[in-house]
């Protein structure tokens, strides 16, 4: 910073001396007092300033014209909605420590400087609008001159310099006739009442008498004067108010006075004996000194109600109070508020943070997967065994956050205090999280205590389902072996046959049934010889032919085939070589022996036993004698028994596994813990072991002794387990109680309530833990106060009626007597209910309004007729029937008095029908929602919990109210008509019936017989959903939904088998020699296949037809001598790839060797590979993936996709898929993932909240709510949520009472004829329904004594004002009119708005024309207000009857006529005298009858000289020789019709130019006018470019010699030299400005 910011800096700029031209000349051409300075002082701003410099902004100026700033001076212009204004400020740059003034560049380098200017709008003069006149008014007098007026109101008050408003009183004379004898020329007229005032002590005014008269005679002893006899009274009366009167009062009994005077009429005051002789008003009477309120000082504020630490809401209130010193009296001015609040923050140090709440929950409770069930799914019978995707619940309540913390800050505090506080020691914990590993529940409070998002009360949960075990088919028995191998013990063994898990199932393989069965047989050994295969046949001795043995090669296997060491077998001889025969070349020739087929049966018994066998068939047949002869069919097949051991299969049966329970050799201890299970961690504590029963089981009998089973497969009885903790109880401390409102029924006795308290569980105990407590809820009476707490006034007997003192009334006639008008008191005081004395405040809080402490009194004079108050009315015998009376009588020496006795005057009885009370009740309003019935649920305060399927549907009642009228059609509690309040009717709340379909179809058989393919299910709709039920899934467009999923067919499920073949069937004629071309048939058939082989037979069409073997062959017969081979064997496979350079080959071998000179054909064939006919290429297909795959009881939730995993052969055949597994082909693809099924959730809402207060406390449209919200919206397919959140009622009918008042009485000023009176109103009680337009009863006054004495808010109520009443000859000013009706000041359809404004106003009235002069100023009065209705003002026009004028008036858009208003336009005439009437747009019709045109236009007539239309016309002003303007412009004229008129503001004549002709074309002028305007055009276009070239010409020289000075400034002198100066140094702030 330093030096280089602020200022001291100073700026230099070059200056010299230029000609006009734009040459430098020398500096002494210049005049050198003008040269400008070429250095100044400058301020160097930098960033640090931007925070002590900126913009002040001054207030908006008053809004101006534009035209006024345009033009100099306002413009004549036809004002609509307002002329735009420009408003200014002031704007500068000031430094803010001091708010000195600063360069505005200074904070331009920063900001730019804010506007200066912004438009605004100027509102149209309005001017004052007025009613229309009333009718006259009759005379004023009966004879001689008077007058008769007609008045108006204000209706619109003059705004924004708008017109005043006209005389709203018009006057006229009238004579009704001449005056038959002298007028009434004076009257008496009283004055107002002086202000009350204490009289003079008697001391005083002795002194003055004294003064006056000198000593006066002594009055004889024992005779007291008027005036001492009450001062004596006053004296005794004082000393008794002393004893009972409240210090709060001071009540003084002063007098007033007041003038009463004779007048003239003509307002002149004259002797009060000229005026008629009659009894004078009372000049004199009581009243109350007035007594201002009187307050004491204000108390010390009391503690803040905020008295911890809060950062949401730091700061509380606090209060103070003062007490009444001194009640008002009289007119004494009221009290001012007793009590007034602040806001405050807590003091001091250390203050504890506030209590803070939050949300808790209670662990999730067990899922369930019904509460997501359909209606069609919850019919099902069984619903056990549910899984997959289900629901669970908690509840929620809230809790104090940091109770804990407070406890343990409190607990420092008093430790502290005792001094037992080691200060030096620091907690090494926080308190926090010392308190937070504690298990224990916090105690719950009331939900409305906590401000956050509710958490969830449900979430999807998930059962795992169950996976079943899948076994493999039995596998084939194995041989006969002992039971241990190790322990070769008798001659008893087991034949064993296994299955495998080919699905491993939940909860291990004990879940699965036996895998092993056994058999018994005889003769077991655990190794043995099998056969592999068999040599070729040799014959014996080295012959070629004939009889011979084939080895058997054979190999050592144990029980389960497994191959051992040779050795193992030694014990056995191996197989020994088999007896064969190699035919010669004339024997018959016969094939190997087919395998042996798949035994018949499993077992044997006695009626059954298992069969086997094997065919061959014959080759060659021999030849005639000489050879060896073929043998017959019989010795063709070979059968033998197999599976001879008995049909007692046995096996080893398990039972469940039991209870996991403690392990006695386990140490550890399985102890209770309180973990929650919400946190979904299970404790493991211990192991324990768990037992089941294994038994023997013979099958199809039953148990039998566990010696039958093997011990080998024997299944363990006992396992391990690990025992899970124990889970106690948690439930939290019992809440705080509920609130004991004090309430008091009418006799003011408490009522007994009941108040309870709660607590919940937030942990269910498990696994043997420690039970909940069986009491949850606790209630009890709540304690009643002896007295109810309330506060009333007490009011106290009527003292004596004080008179005016007997000084200032001696003169008035009856002065000698105590009687007359006075006023009398009463002491009032504070109590409670009970009646104990109470302090006065508190029933200025909480009691109604004070009652008087004084009232008017009259003491009866001599004269006077004195009666008793009125009785009670006699009782009815009947409601409408007969009559009831009261009575009164004559008291003292009334009863002898003549007038007394005149009961015209003094009524002793009175009679009034007996009241007739009927009632008539009515349905009022419309007809509720259809509300169901609650059930007796109530809403919990403490915690929220999410319901399952709470009822929402069924029968249910909706109201309406009933209204009760008594027989005055006046509105009534609704018990007179023995009603409850309500009609009510049953209705229906349709329940919403879900989505129905069918159950699922059986699954189609797999779309291919080999390999992968895919199976169909559907479900068709049965039902579709309505009333909100659950929405169906997506259906095609035959109402059905699909399940389509991959499956996969062994391509060796079924297999063809072919018979042997048959016996040659030889078709040559050579039959001689049974040789020869011949046929041989077999029988081909599709059998399923099983894992012993082919079991029985299917149809055709599922077996592969290519592959099907054929059916008959035609080959010829090998003839005697000939080479027999056997038939051909497999093709080699073809190596791949498959090219036809490749081949591939099958052998055959010879079983009969050729005779002499014969040759055996080629015992190989080979071919050549081909793609796609015996040669195929194999790779791997991946199938789409399937549906997400449920559990069969699973609704939703987690579950698998599945593909298949294909071989397809190069022509896009399916083949098994072992031939792409002997390829050993990359399988990189995963066959399984996991999904999910979106579960249907229903749409959980919460239970309808209470029922709000009515909607109005009385009145015939009050309305109750309920409320509820979504807990859980839908999900998926679930239910959605009903559109009704809400439910109405009606609220039972009250009638609507209030206080109103009556109007105000006429003046009344006693039996004089004027001057100053009182006027009265009356307080009554009136009910109404409570709608706006209800009109309201008089009611008995009883019924609003409940409400607080009060008129339309307002507590001081007025029943009495003074008042003037004009005496004959004054002129006055009216009573105030009505309020107008709310107007806005706006533009009808411009959008422009002023406010609303209503006003009313006072007119003028007299009665003498002479006084007219004296009259007062008319006087009017407005003020704001809203919703203002925004008016027109237009003319209409009409014709009188009888008349040629029409009658033109101005009438508003609401139909009302007014004055003023309408546009300052000519009025409408009439257009009816014309003939044909003129009709035309600006047409009127002259005193002539002829149609003409308005002012600025002109008449276009017709062929036939009628007008056509009304053209506007242009306006040529020419200047006079006054008129400084001198240019002509064109405007509209103004009044065409009176030419020589001059208009206002113009000063010349104006010519009216009529450019048409009266055929309607235009002039020949017209024409002239344009073409000379057109050259006046072109000629200054052309001078204005010539002087532009000149301009620049000059600027470019100025431009060269100003390249090489930036920044410069151009100055002119007075010689007309122009300087150009340059400052290079201070170039730097305009720069930076610049490029901000």
């Amino acid at each position: 910073m330093g030096s280089d910011c602020g200022p001291g800096g100073s700026q230099s700029r070059a200056v010299w001396c230029a000609h006009v031209d734009g040459w430098t000349t020398l500096h002494t051409n210049c005049d050198q007092g003008q040269r400008p300075s070429n250095q100044r002082n400058c301020f160097r701003v930098c960033d640090w300033h931007k925070d002590l410099y900126d913009w002040k902004l001054g207030a908006w100026n008053e809004c101006v014209p534009v035209s006024a700033r345009t033009f100099g001076a306002p413009r004549q212009f036809t004002c609509s909605g307002g002329e735009e204004g420009i408003q200014t400020r002031e704007v500068g740059c000031i430094l803010k420590s001091d708010g000195s003034p600063a360069e505005d560049a200074i904070c331009e380098y920063f900001e730019p400087k804010p506007r200066l200017e912004q438009a605004c709008l100027i509102p149209c003069p309005q001017d004052c609008v007025v009613s229309e006149f009333s009718p006259w008014t009759s005379c004023s007098k009966t004879c001689g001159t008077g007058l008769r007026n007609r008045v108006r109101s204000v209706l619109v008050p003059p705004l924004f310099g708008g017109a005043i408003c006209p005389n709203l009183t018009e006057f006229q004379s009238c004579k009704p006739g001449p005056c038959t004898g002298p007028e009434g020329m004076y009257s008496l007229r009283v004055g107002p009442w002086s202000p009350c005032a204490l009289p003079q002590t008697r001391t005083t005014r002795q002194a003055k008498r004294r003064k006056g008269k000198g000593p006066g005679l002594r009055e004889r002893a024992g005779a007291k004067d008027p005036e001492t006899r009450e001062l004596i009274q006053k004296k005794r009366t004082r000393n008794r108010l002393n004893r009972q009167e409240s210090p709060f009062w001071d009540i003084q009994v002063g007098y007033q006075t007041r003038e009463v005077t004779c007048i003239h009429r003509n307002g002149s005051t004259v002797g009060r004996n000229v005026c008629i002789p009659r009894e004078l008003p009372l000049t004199v009477q009581s009243c109350l000194l007035p007594k201002d309120c009187q307050l004491t000082e204000w108390a010390e504020w009391g503690p803040c109600s905020k008295t911890c630490m809060d950062p949401e809401s730091p700061r509380g209130n606090r209060t103070r109070n003062r007490q009444v010193l001194q009640f008002p009296v009289g007119e004494g001015a009221e009290c001012a508020p007793l009590e007034e609040s602040e806001s405050c923050e807590p003091q001091g140090n250390g203050l504890p943070p506030c209590a803070t709440y939050t949300w808790r929950t209670t662990e999730w409770s067990d899922c369930r997967v019904d509460l997501l069930l359909s209606q069609q799914d919850r019919r099902r019978s069984n619903l056990t065994g549910l899984c997959g995707g289900g629901l669970q619940t908690r509840e929620v309540y809230c809790v104090q956050a940091n109770v804990e913390l407070l406890k343990y800050l409190n607990d420092l505090r008093e430790k502290e205090k005792a001094g037992q506080t080691q200060r030096q020691q620091k907690p090494s914990v926080p308190p926090l999280l010392s308190i937070t590993f504690q298990i224990t529940a916090s105690r719950p409070v009331e939900n409305q205590l906590c401000q956050g998002p509710i958490p969830n009360m449900s979430q999807l949960c998930q059962i795992p389902c169950p996976i079943d075990c899948e076994v493999s088919p039995w596998g084939a028995w194995g041989p006969c072996t002992f039971e241990n191998c190790d322990d070769q013990v008798g001659k008893k063994g087991f034949k064993l046959r296994r299955r495998q898990i080919t699905n491993e199932p939940t909860g291990g393989p004990g879940n699965c049934p036996h895998l092993v069965e056994a058999v018994p047989c005889d003769e077991p050994s655990c190794f043995d010889w099998q056969l592999v295969s068999l040599d070729q046949c040799v014959p014996d001795d080295g012959k070629t032919c004939g009889s011979g043995t084939r080895l058997a090669q054979v190999r050592c296997v144990n029980s389960n085939g497994e191959e051992v060491d040779r050795n193992l077998c030694s014990s056995s001889s191996p197989p020994e070589p088999v007896a064969c025969e190699v035919p010669c070349s004339r024997d018959c020739v016969l094939s190997d022996w087919t395998p042996w087929s798949t035994c018949s049966q499993t077992c044997s018994s006695k009626t059954i036993e298992g069969k086997q066998m094997r065919t061959r068939s014959i080759l060659a047949y021999n030849a005639g004698e000489g050879g060896s002869l073929c043998p017959n069919s019989s010795a063709l097949q070979e059968v033998r028994n197999c599976n001879e051991h008995a049909c007692t299969v046995y096996h080893w049966q398990t039972g469940p596994w039991g209870p996991c329970t403690e392990d006695p050799s386990s140490s550890s201890l399985n102890t209770s813990t309180g973990v929650r299970a919400g946190s979904n961690v299970q404790g493991l504590c211990s192991m324990g072991m768990q037992t089941r029963k294994v038994i023997c089981v013979r099958v199809n009998v039953g148990q039998v002794p566990p010696k039958k089973c093997p011990d080998g497969p024997r299944p363990n009885t006992v396992r391990p387990c690990q025992l899970p903790c124990k889970k106690d109880c948690i439930v939290t401390p019992f809440s705080d109680w509920t609130p004991c409102p004090v309430t008091c029924d009418a006799a003011g006795n408490a009522v007994k309530r009941k108040q309870s308290r709660k607590r919940l569980i937030i942990q269910l105990p498990s696994n043997g833990g420690q039970e909940c407590p069986e009491v949850l809820e606790e209630e009890r009476d709540c304690e009643v106060p002896k007295v109810c707490p309330g506060f009333r006034w007490k009011t106290h007997k009527w003292r004596k009626c004080q008179l005016v003192p007997w000084f200032l009334r001696q003169d008035s006639p009856g002065a000698q007597e105590t009687c007359g008008p006075g006023l009398q008191t009463r002491a009032v005081s504070c109590r409670q209910l009970d009646g104990t004395q109470a302090d006065i405040t508190e029933c200025l809080k909480f009691a109604k309004a004070m009652p008087a402490i004084t009232q008017h009194c009259q003491l009866p004079c001599q004269d006077d007729c004195q009666l008793t108050n009125w009785s009670k009315f006699s009782s009815c015998t009947a409601d409408c029937v007969g009559v009831r009376t009261r009575k009164r009588a004559l008291i003292g020496r009334s009863k002898k008095k003549d007038k007394c006795k005149n009961t015209q005057m003094y009524p002793l009885s009175e009679t009034q029908y007996c009241p007739c009370d009927k009632y008539n009740a009515q349905p009022v309003g419309n007809w509720s929602d259809c509300i169901l019935p609650e059930g007796g649920r109530v809403e919990s305060i403490l915690g929220m919990k999410v319901q399952g399927d709470i009822k929402e549907c069924g029968q249910g009642y909706r109201y309406q109210a009933m209204v009760c009228y008594d027989q005055d059609n006046r509105l009534v509690e609704t018990s007179r008509c023995n009603s409850h309040g309500y009609i009510e009717e049953a209705c229906i709340i349709p329940c919403p019936s879900d989505c129905k379909l069918s159950e699922w179809s059986n699954w189609s058989r797999c779309s291919k017989s080999c390999g992968s393919g895919v199976k169909v299910r559907s479900k068709w709709l049965r039902e579709k959903p309505y009333n909100g039920g659950r929405p169906c899934p997506k259906l095609d467009h035959i109402n059905q939904v699909y399940e389509v999923v991959p499956c996969q067919s062994d391509c060796n499920q079924y297999v063809w088998v072919a018979e042997p073949w048959s016996v040659w069937k030889v078709s040559s004629v050579d039959l001689k020699e049974n040789c020869g071309e011949g046929v041989q048939t077999r029988k081909v058939r599709c059998m399923l296949n099983t894992i012993d082989g082919p079991s029985e037979p299917v149809e055709d069409y599922l077996c592969d037809p290519e592959e099907m073997p054929l059916g008959a062959r035609e080959s010829r017969l090998p003839c005697p001598e000939d080479c027999v081979l056997n038939d051909w064997g497999r093709w080699s496979r073809c190596s791949l790839p498959c090219t036809r350079s490749n081949s591939r080959v099958r052998t055959a071998y010879t079983l009969r060797s050729p005779g002499v000179g014969r040759q055996c054909p080629d015992t190989s064939d080979k071919e050549p590979c081909s793609l796609n006919l015996n040669c195929f290429n194999y790779f791997y297909n991946i199938t789409d993936w399937s549906t997400c795959q449920l559990s069969p009881n699973a609704v939703c939730g987690s579950g698998i996709k599945t593909r298949m995993l294909d071989c397809v052969r190069s022509d896009g055949k399916s083949v098994d898929i072992k031939f792409c597994e002997e390829l050993n082909l990359e399988k990189k693809w995963q066959m399984n993932i996991s999904c999910v099924v979106e579960c249907p959730v229903n749409c959980q809402l919460s239970e309808w909240s209470a029922w709000s207060e009515c909607s109005q406390t009385c009145g015939l449209e009050g309305k109750m709510w309920r409320r509820r919200s979504v807990v859980q919206a839908s999900q998926g397919d679930g239910r959605p949520c009903p559109s009704q959140m809400e439910q109405w009622k009606p609220c039972p009918v009250r009638p609507c009472y209030r206080w109103q008042y009556s109007a105000w009485s006429e003046c009344r000023v006693e039996s004089v004829v004027c001057g100053h009176g009182t006027r009265y109103r009356n307080l009554s009680c009136f009910v109404s329904d409570g709608s706006s337009d209800g009109e309201s009863s008089l009611v008995d006054e009883e019924l609003c004594s409940g409400l607080e004495l009060a008129v339309d808010g307002d507590k001081q109520i007025r029943l009495k004002e003074t008042c003037t009443l004009p005496c004959p000859g004054e002129c006055y000013l009216m009573e105030w009119s009505e309020w107008s009706s709310c107007v806005s000041i706006c533009v009808k359809g411009a959008g422009v708005d002023f406010g609303s404004v209503q006003v009313r106003s006072r007119a003028v009235l007299a009665q003498e024309p002479e006084n007219l002069q004296l009259c007062p100023d008319q006087a009017w009065e407005s003020q704001p207000c809203t919703g203002g209705e925004c008016y027109e003002y237009k003319w209409f026009s009409s014709v009188r009857p009888n008349s040629t004028r029409p009658l033109v008036w101005c009438q508003r858009s609401d139909g009302l006529n007014v004055t003023k208003g309408c546009p300052p336009m000519n009025p409408p005439t009439d257009n009816s005298s014309c003939d044909p009437p003129c009709l035309m747009p600006k047409s009127f019709c002259s005193e002539t009858g002829a149609c003409m045109c308005e002012d600025g236009f002109t008449e276009v007539l017709s062929p036939t000289g009628q007008l056509d239309q009304c053209a506007p016309i242009p306006v040529l002003e020419i200047p006079t020789a006054g008129d400084k303007k001198g240019d002509v412009k064109t405007s509209r004229a103004i009044n065409p019709t009176q030419p020589t008129t001059i208009q206002p503001g113009r000063n010349g004549r104006t010519w009216y130019l009529q450019p048409y002709g009266p055929d309607g074309k235009l002039k020949m002028w017209v024409y002239g006018v344009a073409a000379g305007a057109f050259v006046l055009l072109i000629f200054i276009v052309s001078m204005i470019y010539l002087a532009c070239r000149y301009c620049a010409k000059v600027h470019r020289s100025l431009k060269a010699q100003e390249s090489d000075a930036s920044g410069t400034a151009v100055w002119m002198g007075r010689n007309a030299h122009e300087m150009i100066y340059t400052c290079p140094t201070c170039q730097e702030l305009a720069q930076s400005s610049s490029s901000s």
